[in-house]
């Protein structure tokens, strides 16, 4: 259930919830650490659906931010670029250094809160930024988030995105018929939803004690604008009607590579999209 409050302590509750998901991940088979560790060519599901918007990254110079227990770096490491992955949790950052040793990828991860990524990375310094599904909800102002974007890349680099659509995080969730409501946010609000939830989006056994966390949605017309003011140009913006996770309980079928998709009707409903921009030049 979602509900207000304030946002002075959004990065203690959502670290603490992050740091107790990572061990739950890392043992799943959603994240299939055990297929890393034995085929040197295996890839995540989200990086597979990427490729053809991606295209070749060979020896490009790449950040992944927000980049969890490293699942989708390593990927890319795999791809052939030079990685660095950030995250703001230590836990998870422990977890996907196992994974690279076992994967036996030469990645820097570097622990620090999004906002402050500047702050320890090289500045216009990367050919490539990349950012995953499910991360920039996690971010209370979206204009601060493009800033940063622009600062690591070199004039030149790429911003590339791929994330849950903002109509799909607007929805209410829990109806037992197929009507779509929206019943969320669309466009950013400085108060965050607000939840309090006691599982995550992989099978596990454990029981979560850090169960509340905040988030914020952020319109297309926001995301689009805050990287054109940072100095930015949108090279590409590409709608999907599906997305790799179960975002509507009840309302959707499983299809190719781990993506799921409302059942009935899915025209009705952008589940994702991917977004290209680059850095001006100065």
């Amino acid at each position: 259930m979602g509900y207000r409050r304030a946002v002075n302590d959004y990065l203690d509750v959502n670290r603490a919830n992050w740091d107790e998901r990572a061990p739950a991940h890392a043992a799943s088979a959603d994240y299939n650490f055990d297929a890393f560790a034995a085929d040197p060519q295996h890839i995540s599901d989200g990086v597979t659906f990427d490729r053809p918007l991606l295209g070749d990254i060979t020896g490009l110079r790449a950040v992944h931010l927000q980049c969890h227990i490293g699942t989708d770096t390593v990927s890319l490491a795999r791809l052939g670029a030079t990685m660095t992955g950030l995250d703001f949790s230590a836990v998870s950052l422990t977890e996907a250094r196992r994974l690279a040793t076992l994967a036996k990828a030469d990645i820097e991860f570097v622990e620090s809160d999004l906002y402050s990524a500047p702050d320890v990375l090289e500045n216009a310094a990367f050919d490539l930024v990349f950012t995953g599904i499910g991360a920039i909800g996690w971010l209370p102002d979206i204009r601060r988030w493009a800033k940063v974007v622009a600062t690591l890349l070199r004039p030149g680099g790429r911003l590339f995105i791929r994330e849950g659509h903002p109509v799909l995080w607007s929805l209410q969730d829990g109806r037992d018929d197929d009507v779509l409501a929206l019943d969320f946010d669309y466009f950013e609000h400085k108060d965050p939803l607000v939840w309090d939830e006691g599982g995550t989006y992989v099978a596990t056994d454990h029981e979560f004690v850090h169960t509340v966390t905040h988030s914020w949605n952020h319109g297309m017309g926001e995301i689009v604008t805050a990287l054109l003011e940072a100095g930015m140009t949108i090279t590409g913006l590409v709608e999907h009607d599906t997305v790799p996770w179960l975002a509507l309980p009840g309302k959707m079928t499983k299809v190719a590579n781990g993506e799921w998709q409302v059942t009935d009707r899915p025209r009705r409903l952008p589940h994702s999209y991917t977004l290209q921009a680059v850095r001006n030049a100065v």
